[in-house]
């Protein structure tokens, strides 16, 4: 049994929950262990009581309270396999890959990280991608479970760093496609509605959904952040549903979502904000749309355009679709060659 220990948050180990950052420090202590320590108070954060779900950030001091051996056997925990069905599932969603930084294409469905019943995510599976280095790749950003595309990793803490910098920086340029219930007016413009987390954690997930916030209120509204997406009509089926590209400014959870349901234009597939059926009581024709459209959430992560940290270079990684939006795509006739890869940009 070991004593109390101090430890600081490491270069490259910040932005993360504080139960993910323990199990990197202490892999033979449970999960459960850490839960049971964080309602104790005996893990501490700067001195203050932690949740495991409390972000740690670079610099800040943790305490550990005594861990049992390594080898004591209550609290050994082997780590997980992963199957060679998820091992190559894994290593085809890679899109590009280098000594310092991964790219994926996360497949809709599969959670970033655990959490909420889910054992099985890109966090736990991330071991299939060490290839030739011994460390595992890092999370530097997020993607909702239901939302496909690109999601970087880092394979070193200094790239883990250095990204999660840009990205703080807003030196990273995402753009997420997604089919929209209705056609939005203007067919380009840019969204404002801020967002606070709705009070409540009832069985629908109450406590993890978005609510709108009046821009004039942000500021006088507990809890409440500034929230702006841009977006842009690429291509439209008469009044029915358009394909638009979307470019969070601000990164807030379920941003995307809450915003186009807040104009009455909710993503298709969308049922916590966009409702179960085709009446919507905004403008749009709500989360379905029927015949052979998948029900399925239609956001995907297109491309991110981000710097190298370490060469520098100014890369653009670009992510297929789905199947069960290529699907919607065949169906209503849109091709990826007829749109620009950047609708926002000024034209030359």
């Amino acid at each position: 049994m070991s004593g109390v220990q101090t430890l600081t948050v490491a270069m490259g180990d910040g932005d993360q929950r504080l139960d993910r950052w323990f199990r990197r420090q202490f892999p033979h202590i449970s999960q459960g262990r850490i839960e049971k320590m964080c309602r104790k108070g005996e893990i501490r954060i700067d001195g203050a009581r932690a949740k495991p779900a409390s972000r740690v950030e670079t610099g800040q001091t943790i305490r550990i309270p005594p861990l049992p051996d390594e080898a004591a056997p209550d609290y050994v925990v082997a780590p997980p396999r992963i199957s060679d069905a998820d091992t190559a599932m894994m290593r085809q969603s890679v899109i590009w890959r280098d000594d310092h930084i991964i790219a994926l294409n996360k497949p809709a469905g599969l959670p970033t990280q655990g959490g909420s019943g889910h054992s099985r995510h890109i966090d736990g599976l991330a071991e299939a991608l060490c290839f030739e280095l011994s460390e595992k790749p890092r999370l530097v950003h997020r993607l909702d479970k239901d939302t496909s595309g690109v999601l970087l990793l880092a394979r070193t803490r200094a790239a883990a760093d250095a990204l999660t910098k840009a990205f703080r920086a807003r030196d990273t340029r995402k753009i997420y496609w997604a089919v929209c219930a209705g056609v939005p007016s203007p067919r380009m413009g840019t969204i404002r509605y801020g967002l606070v987390k709705a009070p409540g954690h009832g069985k629908g997930g109450e406590g993890e959904k978005m609510q709108i916030v009046d821009p004039r209120d942000v500021d006088a509204t507990e809890g409440a952040k500034h929230a702006h997406t841009d977006y842009a009509v690429l291509s439209a089926l008469g009044s029915r549903t358009a394909w638009l590209a979307l470019v969070p400014i601000t990164g807030r959870t379920h941003q995307l979502r809450a915003h186009m349901a807040a104009i009455g234009h909710p993503v298709v597939g969308d049922g916590k904000y966009g409702g179960s059926s085709q009446e919507n009581l905004g403008d749009g024709w709500g989360a379905q749309l029927g015949g052979d459209i998948s029900r399925k959430l239609h956001l995907h992560a297109r491309s991110i355009t981000m710097t190298h940290p370490v060469t520098g270079k100014r890369l653009t990684f670009t992510a297929p679709l789905p199947d069960h939006m290529q699907r919607t795509w065949d169906h209503l006739e849109w091709r990826a060659s007829d749109v620009p890869a950047d609708p926002f940009e000024d034209p030359v």
